[in-house]
């Protein structure tokens, strides 16, 4: 059965700093072969002020404050019957390293298909830099089967 009493339950904020060494193994791992993703001068000649983030890098950083045990129990799901369903991103402003950002994460929806055999929770990420600019907005959906 699912809660829908949690839509708007916020998981939580925190910071992360953007550090160069990840932002150019993300862009390698992820095949980003554009050089403005690993040199510093070819994101400056580009007209960025430095490495910029990559595409859905903060996927991975909105991933890294939320204590997913402790929203497993909130929703009464089962780790082991979780899946991925989607992700989407919404951009605002560039992110670069040196930032420090901000992720502030809260429960968007909560619904059902398949008279209750799949239940969904959708979790969004609103992301502001140390400016204060909104960089992006996160969207993650997991169905429980």
């Amino acid at each position: 059965m699912i809660d829908k009493s949690l839509i708007g339950h916020k998981l939580g904020t925190f910071n992360v700093d953007v550090e160069k060494g990840r932002l150019r193994f993300f862009a390698k791992a992820t095949g980003q072969d554009d050089p403005i993703y690993t040199d510093e001068s070819a994101a400056r000649s580009a007209g960025h002020k430095g490495l910029p983030v990559p595409p859905t890098f903060l996927f991975c950083l909105a991933g890294e404050g939320i204590d997913r045990i402790q929203m497993l129990k909130l929703l009464n799901w089962d780790l082991g019957r979780i899946l991925h369903a989607e992700q989407s991103f919404d951009y605002h402003g560039m992110a670069y390293a040196g930032d420090v950002l901000t992720f502030d994460t809260r429960i968007s929806d909560i619904y059902e298909k398949k008279g209750g055999a799949l239940q969904f929770m959708v979790q969004e990420t609103r992301v502001t830099n140390q400016d204060g600019m909104h960089i992006a907005d996160v969207r993650c959906s997991l169905v429980q089967r």
